[in-house]
């Protein structure tokens, strides 16, 4: 019996990387990686290229435009990427029998909430990056219902550039850091969520699984924290002296507003596919274990 294939988009960012990593332990699929110059999703030629020679049962997109404040003076690549692209893909994996699965941002909300988002509350993007983001959502939906879309929050590794390697990096060269401590959310290590993704895969093979539900899910640790809150954990764990000021929101202006709070209820995934979440901290300590500071 052929092995089940899986296209993995943007190969090269975290995501990507970390679904690499996993490989060895799923030797039941064939993986397809494609970074973004050897597939460049918002072209439908290169796409429908992909899909003819490759034919694969799942499509996991992991490319995505990610400089949030950047995306505010590049909204037409932003949308390009984010938006429009998504959906090329998610029309190409219906026409070829392919399941779908997106990933999406926290950045859909604007953070006014006091309790975890559910996949139901109504979305409002303040940025850019966040607006752009929700169209891939949409125009996912709209080509192919079937598809399963992902968002997270916070996603750090031990690849690409995130928030924990940019703290670990600054501790090590200054003696006194400022983080934001009026903004709040869940980190995510993107090997979590790689697992968690083709933990759900597994359930799409064994049951030949459809949704009965939207096609959205929240994903990722347990734990709310302020950033502020992650940079401490970062020094505790590192064994940094730098010191680590809270400053508030203001203090520091950036291009893009950020959600105030963005913390994501994950109960759906969990019940729905059994994922386990681990806690943030937990998590982190695996990660910086994995790096090299």
């Amino acid at each position: 019996m052929a092995k089940q294939k899986i296209l993995v988009t943007g190969a090269n960012g975290q995501l990507g990387k970390e679904l690499q990593q996993l490989v060895v332990h799923y030797p039941q699929y064939d993986f397809v990686f494609r970074s973004k110059d050897e597939l460049p999703i918002e072209r439908v030629a290169s796409v429908e290229a992909a899909f003819k020679t490759h034919r694969p049962n799942f499509c996991i997109n992991c490319a995505a435009y990610t400089a949030v404040d950047k995306a505010e003076s590049e909204q037409e690549l932003a949308f390009l990427i984010n938006g429009i692209a998504p959906g090329i893909l998610a029309k190409a994996s219906k026409e070829y029998g392919c399941r779908f699965i997106h990933i999406s941002t926290d950045y859909v909300f604007d953070g006014s909430a006091s309790t975890p988002y559910t996949e139901n509350a109504p979305v409002n993007p303040q940025s850019v990056y966040g607006a752009s983001k929700l169209q891939g959502e949409e125009t996912t939906m709209r080509e192919n219902p079937d598809a399963i879309i992902i968002r997270t929050s916070w996603v750090y590794s031990a690849f690409g550039k995130n928030f924990v390697k940019t703290m670990a990096k600054l501790m090590g060269e200054k003696k006194e850091i400022n983080v934001v401590n009026d903004q709040f959310g869940s980190p995510t290590y993107a090997a979590d969520l790689a697992q968690a993704i083709l933990q759900i895969i597994g359930t799409l093979t064994t049951n030949d699984y459809r949704l009965s539900t939207s096609p959205i899910f929240h994903f990722s640790n347990q734990g709310i924290i302020s950033w502020y809150e992650f940079a401490v954990a970062i020094k505790e764990l590192t064994g940094s002296t730098c010191k680590i000021n809270p400053i508030i929101t203001a203090h520091y202006p950036t291009a893009a507003k950020r959600p105030a709070y963005s913390v994501l209820d994950k109960s759906k995934i969990q019940q729905t596919f059994g994922i386990q979440l681990k806690d943030w901290k937990e998590s982190l300590a695996v990660c910086l274990e994995a790096m090299v500071v």
